[in-house]
């Protein structure tokens, strides 16, 4: 009697963000009608005409969807690896730092930017790659001619790759810090008896023993694919970057918002979220074949 009582209280906790969830979540989920509709607002969704799949077949004539969803894939893959392979470096450097104070100086500074919201950090990403900007001064003193950074669709989607994995390598390598704490030191000790060197510990000990939680992190970003990062193209991009910078996300608010063509977004966002429940799903059995854990 007295277990369920404890456990009706928590279920008690828990009733408010179910309602939020239920109200904020699987309510707009009903809109997802309009993808197979001609909607007009005036008519609402009940008396808007049916096109049934015209939408689905109209989005794949647009001679702009391919690019979108190529630029998409790139940014998203770009953010993905880098996301991976800095934390884990970091992690590693900063796990050789024998001095308390100046490992959790660096650790504090590298975080802050995690906390930091794109619309002010794209200020600093704008300012710093503008035409007369640092990187621009730093290329005169060398003689070279100065580079229309946030205007060249050569060089926007590796700003938003690299000023992205800046963001958050630092509270991204936090799960790998962990991870290095659950390594045995009796084997380094051990590998030090026999001569092991610190490279040779960390090619033999240290990666092998937080290699199933890189397996595991990299698996479970496999469902962003899609998941370029609004936030910081919306704030970052311009006609001029069109070509290069444009992605599902952006594309959907300029279409359904600014055109107000809902029906086409809704189609748009739908597509988008049937392949991420795939991915999701192709994760979740991935990261079960990797190790004895499972997302779902």
């Amino acid at each position: 009697m007295h277990k369920s009582r404890k456990q009706l209280y928590y279920h008690a906790m828990m009733f408010p963000g179910m309602v939020c969830l239920f109200i904020f979540s699987f309510v707009p989920m009903f809109g997802i009608i309009m993808a197979f509709q001609n909607y007009i607002p005036a008519k609402g969704i009940f008396k808007s005409r049916w096109v049934n799949w015209d939408n689905f077949k109209f989005i794949f004539t647009i001679p702009d969807s391919k690019q979108i969803f190529i630029n998409t894939i790139i940014i998203a893959l770009g953010k993905m690896i880098l996301g991976i392979i800095i934390p884990v470096s970091f992690a590693l450097l900063l796990n050789e730092i024998r001095k308390k104070v100046f490992k959790k100086t660096v650790q504090t500074i590298v975080y802050l930017p995690h906390f930091l919201s794109w619309v002010v950090l794209a200020t600093v990403v704008q300012y710093i790659f503008s035409y007369d900007g640092p990187i621009n001064a730093m290329l005169s003193s060398f003689h070279i001619s100065p580079i229309m950074f946030m205007g060249s669709n050569k060089w926007f989607r590796p700003i938003m790759i690299l000023t992205e994995s800046w963001k958050e390598f630092g509270y991204g390598s936090i799960i790998y810090l962990a991870a290095l704490t659950g390594i045995d030191p009796g084997l380094y000790e051990a590998a030090s008896i026999d001569g092991a060197n610190r490279w040779k510990r960390l090619i033999h000990i240290t990666i092998p023993g937080i290699l199933p939680i890189i397996l595991i992190m990299t698996t479970m970003s496999l469902p962003n694919i899609l998941n370029a990062g609004f936030d910081q193209i919306f704030n970052l991009y311009n006609p001029l970057v069109y070509q290069s910078g444009d992605i599902i996300d952006t594309y959907v608010y300029r279409v359904g918002m600014l055109q107000r063509q809902y029906s086409l977004a809704t189609a748009i966002g739908l597509i988008k979220s049937v392949i991420g429940a795939i991915l999701i799903a192709t994760a979740n059995k991935l990261v079960t074949t990797f190790s004895d854990r499972t997302m779902f």
